[in-house]
């Protein structure tokens, strides 16, 4: 159906991809694999038409192509669900998903009945309950997701991308995505699918594409492979996952302390989102937090970190003196230093560069007599780019230039540079590859060895049973359990996630 041959494309001088050439067959999963900046999503933007200068041809039916726009990909046949949602917040779900294909009556005017009944078609479809006139913006994160993936169902487009589309989703969301894809399959659809996750590449895919620092490396049958040879091949060696190691002194001294931390919902008739949330986090320790979406888990940590002042109600102590924030600012001026989970909405400015991004939390650090002290600004940039090992050219490079789990390390660069006594991570691996999701483990156990308390918000159980000493769970905003290492199993903990009408 679609193939690439010889594609180059270079970004300031760095080739992002280096004489690329591959095929991807009608009626398949064709996975796309391999390490943040290995060269997928550039590859599949310049396929979806985002990218237009490059070098070496696209054959689709056979016929050499070329896009000079998302809109000629588009009515070619071609729509990509991109791993940094690509949605305008102001505008509603129906307007979003008919962007640009607006349907018009006999006068030219928008049919808006006939898109919104279209609209709560594709909705229904991917079981997603939201009214149509809805502005994205009031969406969670994963809800989102599900509004990208129905943006490209409704132009019945001939080949599908899909950047990591369950990196944001619920399990019982990719279950209806999976049965999607399946009946994609059976009507002769191509499906290009990139993912970290290798266990449901290992369920969906039927061929497998493996990239690596910008390269094509091989191709096959997903059935003739397993998981140490996909990693293997994904990083050119063998990698094995980081783990907590068990803990062998108890924590006494308490950096944080929360108690009966409730939070009101936005609207007025609501229920509190967070309901009398206590609990505490030691000197040294590595708290994993677990919850269904909706359970609560961002709102907490962006409660804690000064998010949401008028809302809020309870007690934060940190170091044992009861503390008020009234912005970010006050949570950094105390030690707490938060890496969100959508790094792109909220943890990066993307048109600055490396060096500004890292800096921007602690500018006070850096002031001279009446400018900024490059020097210095640039060598704490420096540091973080070699501790963390942030692909990039330089520090002078942009962010939006960056692949994503190199951009996720300058969010965490950004956060460290603060110096925090605390640090909350929302999802901080999520759309991240192996190699990568490897290297912040081992950060976040060297970090904790310094005495830095850790809070790790995860949608992923095997990654809060390997590097947490302790794991709560929360469910619809109430916290539902506590549990020390040795007795949180994925049944005890999915068992306090699932809320009782369920």
């Amino acid at each position: 159906m679609l193939a690439v041959e010889n594609i180059t494309k270079k970004f300031s001088g760095v080739i992002a991809l280096d004489n690329v050439s591959m095929e991807l067959h009608a009626g398949k999963v064709n996975a796309i694999l391999g390490e943040n900046g290995a060269g997928k999503s550039t590859l599949m933007k310049i396929l979806s038409g985002v990218y237009n200068d490059y070098e070496g041809r696209i054959l689709f039916k056979g016929k050499t192509i070329s896009f000079p726009n998302v809109r000629a990909a588009q009515d070619c046949g071609i729509a990509i669900i991109h791993q940094e949602l690509n949605l305008i917040p102001y505008l509603t779900v129906q307007e979003n998903i008919f962007l640009g294909r607006e349907i018009v009556n006999a006068w030219g005017l928008l049919n808006k009945k006939s898109m919104r009944l279209k609209t709560e078609a594709l909705l229904q479809r991917l079981k997603l309950d939201v009214d149509p006139e809805t502005m994205v913006s009031e969406l969670k994160v994963g809800q989102q997701q599900v509004v990208e993936i129905a943006k490209a169902l409704q132009n019945d487009s001939e080949v599908i991308i899909m950047d990591e589309p369950t990196s944001a989703i619920s399990d019982k969301e990719v279950e209806i995505l999976f049965g999607i894809i399946n009946d994609l399959k059976a009507q002769n659809k191509t499906i290009v699918y990139i993912s970290h996750k290798l266990d449901e590449l290992f369920r969906i895919a039927d061929r497998y594409i493996i990239m690596r620092d910008g390269c094509f490396i091989e191709s096959g049958e997903m059935r003739s492979m397993n998981h140490d040879d996909v990693i293997q091949k994904m990083v050119g060696r063998k990698i094995t996952l980081m783990r907590q190691k068990q803990s062998e002194t108890s924590r006494s001294t308490e950096l944080l302390r929360v108690e009966n931390l409730c939070l009101r919902s936005l609207d007025k008739n609501g229920e509190n989102v967070l309901k009398n949330i206590s609990f505490g986090l030691a000197e040294g320790e590595i708290v994993g937090l677990f919850g269904l979406m909706g359970a609560g888990r961002t709102e907490l940590v962006e409660t804690l970190f000064g998010l949401h002042p008028k809302r809020k109600s309870g007690d934060i102590y940190v170091h044992g003196d009861r503390v008020s924030f009234r912005s970010p600012s006050d949570a950094i001026a105390k030690g707490i230093a938060l890496v969100p989970e959508d790094r792109k909405k909220d943890g990066l400015v993307l048109g600055l560069d490396v060096r500004s991004n890292i800096s921007l939390a602690s500018l006070r650090e850096f002031e001279g007599v009446v400018f900024l002290n490059n020097k210095r600004e640039t060598d704490v940039a420096e540091k973080y780019i070699e501790e963390l090992k942030i692909k990039t050219s330089s520090h002078t490079q942009p962010a939006r230039n960056l692949s994503g789990g190199n951009q996720q390390k300058i969010v965490l660069a950004k956060g460290l540079a603060t110096r925090p006594k605390v640090l909350l991570l929302d999802e901080p691996t999520r759309g991240v590859d192996v190699g990568a999701k490897n290297e912040i483990y081992k950060l976040i156990l060297d970090l904790s060895m310094t005495g830095m308390g850790i809070l790790i918000v995860s949608s992923e159980l095997p990654e809060i049973l390997a590097v947490s000493d302790r794991v709560l769970v929360m469910c619809e905003g109430n916290l539902t359990a506590e549990l020390s290492r040795e007795h949180a199993t994925e049944s005890i903990i999915l068992k306090a996630a699932i809320p009782k009408s369920m």
